[in-house]
């Protein structure tokens, strides 16, 4: 890891804040053409590609049969149900108190405002089955699906193991497919005779998935496109083995992974540097990565140890609790010694699938939020729309939108008098005499009547 000091560290918060979320352009070609042969050809270019890319063979069905994740779940060992077990309640119960509820309130007399909180109808489920099978997301993605009430849950997953099928039979889920890359995105999205069409798409993937999300986002949600893997740790007196184990283990998702170390403190800068080349010699994943991307950067005061966190705004930050209010820009926060990064990744409650590449400037991780639709409620009675009335054709007319303002006037007017107040106030168009619908709220008020409300 390189050890970088005042303006050198600058200029390296500065590169990084600036990256990309990933490169797509090398991918976008081939990626086009995969997504647009499954949406015309459906189920024969899809098993094509399975059986090119996902190891497929040519009798083998698309949808996993329900029979084969049950038996998953009795061929995995019971230390690993047990895991999945508290990992799922946990993700589940930190999802039912991050569940947002529908509410009505008075906001004036004769008014009332408020939301309904509805599920999406169907979701489809990404999970890696590359170089790491990534069971944890089935968690991870699903749970939250299943807490905002989503009715249809569709994992897809390459060469799924027996470990990514008992995450599901855990869960309920039976429909699993086969299938990964930018095939099953388009599957997902267009749907086609096995697989049916889903309304957003959540979960990481490989470039070729990423720059697939981003070519069907205009006609199916998703979450966000994400990158390799980041992390920054800032901390200026924590335990150095600590902070190095969560380089390394960040670091060994990916070569192209990020891992940034930020201390005022040179000694304690020396010492992490030392500790990673120590707890990575055995990893090359990681170590390729720390050499590439890895950093340690010394800041003047802890003040500008935390602007450089908020300006990298990155996946995972790891900081003290002193330093926890100065956060702005994370896609989860540990806190403290205690709390390694791979606590989230599994086991603790909050999702694991979060921005990368500073889109944590504006949005978190994966939530139960992503799997709903807040709905916004306004009712009033007459009276009520009396009292707005004013501001409504105010703004209406100013706008030149002379029936906005006219479907108020039609109905805060007496019945009787309701047509010829709209008449008056839309002059035929062509008219010589004809004028604009403006002016004083009192005067068109009275010519429609509402004095008399």
């Amino acid at each position: 890891m390189r050890l970088l000091r005042s303006e050198e560290a600058q200029a390296e918060v500065r590169r990084l804040a600036a990256r990309g979320a990933v490169d797509l352009a090398r991918v976008e070609a081939p990626v086009a053409g995969i997504v647009n042969a499954v949406r015309r050809r459906g189920d024969r270019a899809l098993r094509q590609y399975a059986q090119q890319f996902d190891g497929l063979s040519s009798g083998q069905p698309l949808r996993v049969p329900a029979e084969e994740i049950a038996a998953a779940w009795d061929a995995v060992t019971p230390e690993f149900r047990k895991a999945l077990k508290q990992s799922a309640a946990n993700i589940r119960r930190f999802c039912q108190w991050q569940k947002p509820k529908s509410w009505m309130r008075t906001a004036q007399p004769g008014l009332r405002v408020g939301q309904l909180v509805q599920p999406l109808g169907a979701v489809g489920c990404y999970v890696p089955g590359g170089r790491y099978p990534l069971p944890s997301t089935v968690l991870m993605t699903a749970v939250p699906a299943q807490v905002a009430g989503v009715k249809r849950i569709a994992v897809v997953s390459p060469r799924p193991v027996a470990q990514t099928l008992a995450a599901a039979a855990l869960l309920g889920i039976d429909e699993v497919y086969r299938i990964g890359g930018a095939q099953a995105i388009a599957a997902l999205a267009y749907g086609t005779a096995t697989v049916a069409r889903v309304d957003k798409i959540v979960g990481p993937g490989n470039l070729f998935v990423t720059a697939a999300k981003k070519m069907v986002a205009w006609d199916c949600a998703i979450d966000f496109l994400a990158g390799p893997t980041e992390v920054v740790l800032v901390s200026h007196d924590g335990n150095p083995t600590f902070l190095a184990s969560d380089l390394v283990a960040q670091a060994e998702h990916d070569p192209d992974a990020s891992a940034v170390f930020v201390t005022c403190s040179r000694r304690l800068a020396a010492a992490v540097v030392r500790e990673t080349e120590r707890l990575s010699a055995d990893n090359p994943i990681a170590r390729q990565s720390l050499a590439q991307n890895g950093a340690v950067l010394v800041a003047a005061s802890r003040k500008q140890a935390m602007d450089f966190a908020n300006t990298l705004a990155s996946e995972h930050l790891t900081v003290s609790r002193n330093d926890l209010k100065a956060v702005r820009n994370a896609g989860a926060v540990f806190v403290g010694d205690y709390s390694p990064q791979a606590m989230g990744d599994y086991a603790s409650g909050p999702n694991h699938v979060l921005p990368t590449a500073a889109v944590a400037r504006h949005r978190g991780g994966l939530s139960v939020l992503d799997y709903l639709k807040i709905i916004s409620v306004q009712e009033s009675t007459r009276s009520g729309l009396v009292k707005l009335a004013p501001a409504i054709t105010t703004l209406a007319d100013a706008e030149g939108l002379r029936a906005h303002g006219d479907s108020v006037r039609l109905r805060v007017s007496n019945p009787a008098r309701a047509t010829r107040a709209v008449v008056s106030a839309n002059p035929a168009r062509g008219s010589k005499n004809s004028q604009p619908a403006r002016g004083n709220w009192n005067a068109r008020a009275s010519r429609a009547g509402v004095g008399n409300a």
